[in-house]
């Protein structure tokens, strides 16, 4: 085995397809969920299904008391913490113009997908930090645990969205939300490396999933008919999975900070 992996928001869309990415490359998965309880289950079928460990937990990434405890559950089913995978999102209620929209929506999204993140990762952070001073080094060279050659050493991955740079004026709250966590990649990036702890992000474009099924045709145009991406397809939840198992076995250790796009080219600038 890999290590264990915690990923939230992996009931559906791209965390399911990033925990059964995971448990394909060797990993035993936590995954997190906070509404769709069946959708949860199934994931932890197939991942089981694969011959992997699963763990399920319930819990809202934006609530403090709930991020507490999937930390301390994930270590208890678990044992030990070798990848966060910062998932979990949501989008606005109501896309609404920026000088129309609510404090409400603002606060709503800030919550999940930035503040529950960034503590988050404090608290799986000092976890991690724990089990290397009670258990050994981590050679960066080599990657893995000396004395052991089993696991790799502890990472952690944010998933953004071209939306943390590409302006979008009806939904402003979820594109700061995301440009923060890109700017939370490098803050933690920057304070974990001496540890070993290497931070990543992945910039996922028009990804497949029910999240983005409201504004299907609207993709459809642009993808097809107007050449928004060289790459002319929607993104799949698999195309983000196989970055994030990229990361996760080891094929980038000197590498951290780093942004990687999963967007078909969409962040090329042409002429």
């Amino acid at each position: 085995m890999r290590g264990v992996a915690l990923v939230t928001g992996a009931s559906r869309g791209i965390g399911r397809g990033i925990a059964l990415g995971l448990a394909a490359a060797g990993f035993d998965v936590v995954v997190n969920y906070a509404s769709n309880a069946d959708a949860a289950a199934e994931v932890k079928r197939e991942i089981e299904a694969m011959g992997r460990r699963a763990h399920i937990v319930r819990a809202d990434v934006s609530v403090s008391a709930d991020r507490q405890n999937l930390v301390a559950e994930s270590m208890q089913a678990m044992g030990r913490m070798d990848l966060l995978v910062n998932n979990a999102g949501i989008a606005p209620s109501v896309r609404a113009d920026l000088l129309e929209a609510s404090e409400e929506s603002f606060d709503r999204l800030i919550n999940t997908n930035l503040k529950g993140p960034y503590f988050l990762t404090q608290l799986v952070a000092r976890q991690m930090l724990e089990h290397t001073k009670g258990s050994g080094a981590f050679d960066s060279s080599a990657g893995v645990k000396e004395g052991t050659g089993t696991f790799s050493s502890p990472k952690i991955i944010n998933i953004t969205s071209v939306s943390a740079y590409a302006a979008s004026v009806n939904r402003g709250d979820y594109c700061v939300a995301k440009a923060g966590l890109a700017m939370m990649t490098q803050l933690f990036a920057a304070r974990l490396a001496a540890h070993g702890i290497n931070v990543y992000e992945i910039r996922p474009g028009i990804i497949e999933t029910d999240m983005t099924g409201p504004v299907k045709a609207k993709y459809d145009e642009l993808i097809f008919q107007k050449d928004l991406t060289p790459i002319r397809r929607w993104g799949r939840p698999d195309d983000v999975a196989r970055a994030v198992v990229a990361i996760a076995t080891d094929l980038l250790p000197f590498s951290t900070g780093e942004v990687i796009n999963v967007d078909g080219g969409f962040h090329l600038r042409r002429l």
